[in-house]
């Protein structure tokens, strides 16, 4: 497990608790007492921590190494019921973004999301989950195919943003995002989107339309990451922990200002604490929403969905 700086406290008391231990197992001693008031501690200062987290540290856990990403929730819902399925019939296979159809629950789905990687080879290899355009066509593609075919659509959001290179921009990167945004306003099909990591920018809003989002409760949801907000305003990365708190980009947040429909709880410590808790429980999210959507009619669904996004940033003095 590697931990965060505000995470150190919980380290240390963690590490105490397994020398206890291997004293317990190597001598004649009772530990016994000793391990359980070292317990007690722990789970205090585990409790004081995560309780009370703030939204800079919300983003660091969001970004976590030990982190479940796009693929972990796939392949631990769906099981061996998903057909990835590949290329944007355009340019080539994007593997920043992946998608392809699963079943949840008995319920078929088309599910798209951004993948990122989990070492140095890997992180190469998805380009971090930042999606050039031939992502969003895929993604776009593989939502129409789930329209012709009457099925819902599953989008899992976890990018720093979309890959801003010079090459992504000459094959379209803005139009991409915003046809996406487009179709998906009128896309036939129940859509739920699940912000389960970062969700930053456009890169995000690309596969983020949806009739239900959610967010995991130590996710982010922005139009700019800390980091670049602290560099355009105060022309250094120092004040990235001022900006988090200005953006009011935490999960509470978002849904206090209705522009997602709910929170996905956690297990304490985060997502990477206790992963098949966090699976059972977005899969519970996932199945909740569809019943919510699923006899609506084809008329009404983009009636709600267009509403919804209409009725955001309304504000009253």
């Amino acid at each position: 497990m590697e931990y965060l700086d505000f995470e150190l406290p919980i380290k240390e008391l963690e590490e105490q608790l397994e020398k206890c231990v291997i004293i317990g197992k190597e001598s004649d001693v009772d530990v016994t007492p000793t391990c359980k008031e070292i317990n007690k501690k722990l789970e205090q200062t585990k409790k004081e921590i995560y309780k009370n987290l703030t939204a800079w540290q919300r983003v660091q856990l969001s970004r976590h190494p030990n982190r479940p990403y796009t693929l972990d929730y796939i392949r631990a819902i769906c099981g061996d019921t998903f057909l990835e399925l590949h290329g944007d019939r355009g340019f080539k296979d994007d593997k920043a973004m992946v998608g392809g159809l699963g079943k949840i629950n008995g319920q078929s789905f088309m599910i798209v999301g951004q993948q990122k990687g989990f070492n140095t080879k890997t992180r190469q290899y998805r380009n971090f989950g930042m999606a050039n355009p031939e992502g969003y066509r895929k993604a776009l593609r593989l939502m129409k195919m789930a329209e012709k075919f009457g099925i819902p659509v599953l989008t899992l959001v976890d990018t720093p943003g979309a890959y801003p290179g010079l090459e992504a921009e000459e094959r379209g990167q803005g139009e991409a995002i915003a046809r996406n945004i487009f179709e998906m306003v009128r896309l036939q099909v129940p859509i739920i989107t699940i912000i389960v990591g970062e969700g930053a920018s456009g890169g995000a809003l690309g596969i983020g339309v949806g009739d239900r989002v959610y967010m995991l409760e130590n996710t982010w949801y922005s139009v700019i990451s800390p980091e670049s907000c602290s560099s355009i305003l105060w022309k250094s990365w120092e004040y990235k922990e001022r900006a988090a708190e200005a953006l009011k980009l935490t999960s509470s947040d978002m849904k206090k200002q209705k522009l997602v429909d709910d929170v996905i709880p956690e297990p304490l410590g985060g997502a990477h604490y206790d992963r098949e808790t966090t699976f059972k429980t977005v899969a519970e999210y996932i199945t909740k929403g569809y019943n919510e959507l699923k006899d609506l009619s084809t008329a009404e669904l983009i009636a709600q969905r267009m509403d919804k996004y209409s009725n955001m940033g309304e504000y009253k003095e």
